[in-house]
């Protein structure tokens, strides 16, 4: 696996910041504008009607006042960008997001995707999921992990067309998910499909098994529909599930089976964040928020982080020639 980077955040979070003191303007100088027309005289009436040098105050400050207030809104909205940029760029500076200490095993080559990377043609990758997919946690909507992880990519590829596309809902699981699962990934037409399932099946006290067999014949329709490369993402490890332990167990066990059999990828969420904790000496607050279940900015990066070094790491490979089995995942214990 790829050595691991902290996010450069100033480029991407300028244009946002770009983007909304353009949006601010329009808005707070139109006021201003009428104002000032109604408040300033036509120039025959003026010549007229002098106006007294009190109500000549007056329009003054009228006509200056919203430039004021406008600097005033421009500014909060400068230093709000600044904030968000510096507690980004904190992210890693607080935790390094480190690999495994025990090593890892490849995820095994994504072709699709690598090859359309490789050529330099659009990447459509749509990450499918709940709550941790959506980015419930996160302190802004930029960093959840589908946001991350388009970052990443872009600044690995930066002449390449990359879409990601979060199709995450809080509280869904398996059953809710197979009924968008073809509006909202196969008719997309996907060059990689991440599909994080299983957590809420866990709280919900789903049987394992029930959802292992969805999730089987979900990843069987995406690889009949076009070929899509696919990688799973089983649950987080988080106190809300951990406390649910034989569940958990065994929805990790089963969807990792269910990855082997139809030799596609995963991402063994689970033993790489109870790694944090118990080889790192990781705080679990460190990565999970007060509720005891999702993750936070810290978590959601780390995650991506590793993911994405995943995909480059398959692009490196094809690249070089190396044709790796597709049932090879990655970090996999054994």
């Amino acid at each position: 696996m790829s050595s691991l980077r902290p996010f450069c955040l100033s480029t991407w979070l300028a244009a946002p910041a770009a983007a909304a003191l353009l949006l601010l303007t329009p808005a707070s100088l139109s006021p201003a504008r009428a104002q000032a027309a109604q408040a300033t005289p036509a120039p025959q009436q003026a010549a007229n009607n002098p106006a007294p040098a009190s109500q000549s105050q007056t329009t003054a400050a009228a006509t200056t006042q919203p430039a004021a207030e406008q600097r005033g809104i421009t500014a909060r909205a400068i230093d709000k960008v600044k904030q968000v940029a510096k507690s980004a760029g904190d992210i890693f500076g607080r935790v390094p997001c480190l690999p495994p200490k025990g090593g890892s095993k490849s995820m095994g080559s994504l072709p699709h995707v690598a090859n359309k990377l490789v050529e330099g043609r659009p990447v459509v990758i749509v990450a499918f999921g709940s709550s941790s997919t959506a980015g419930y946690g996160a302190s802004s909507p930029d960093f959840n992990y589908p946001n991350r992880l388009a970052v990443q990519l872009r600044r690995q590829y930066p002449t390449a067309d990359i879409t990601v596309v979060n199709a995450g809902v809080g509280g869904e699981d398996a059953p809710e998910m197979m009924k968008r699962l073809q509006k909202e990934v196969i008719d997309v037409h996907p060059d990689l499909v991440i599909w994080q399932v299983g957590t809420n099946a866990v709280l919900r006290n789903l049987d394992p098994g029930d959802t292992a067999k969805m999730v089987e014949d979900g990843i069987a329709r995406i690889q009949a529909s076009g070929g899509a490369d696919i990688v799973l993402v089983d649950p987080q490890y988080s106190p809300q599930v951990t406390k649910r332990a034989e569940s958990a167990s065994k929805m990790v066990k089963l969807l990792g089976k269910v990855a082997e059999l139809r030799h596609v990828g995963i991402f063994p969420r689970f033993e790489v964040m109870r790694e944090w904790h118990e080889k790192q000496a990781i705080p679990v607050e460190s990565f999970v928020i007060a509720d005891g279940l999702h993750m936070n900015d810290w978590g959601y990066a780390c995650f991506a982080q590793l993911l994405g070094d995943d995909i480059i790491h398959s692009v490196g490979q094809i690249k070089l020639g190396v044709n790796v089995p597709a049932d090879v995942r990655t970090y996999r214990p054994m």
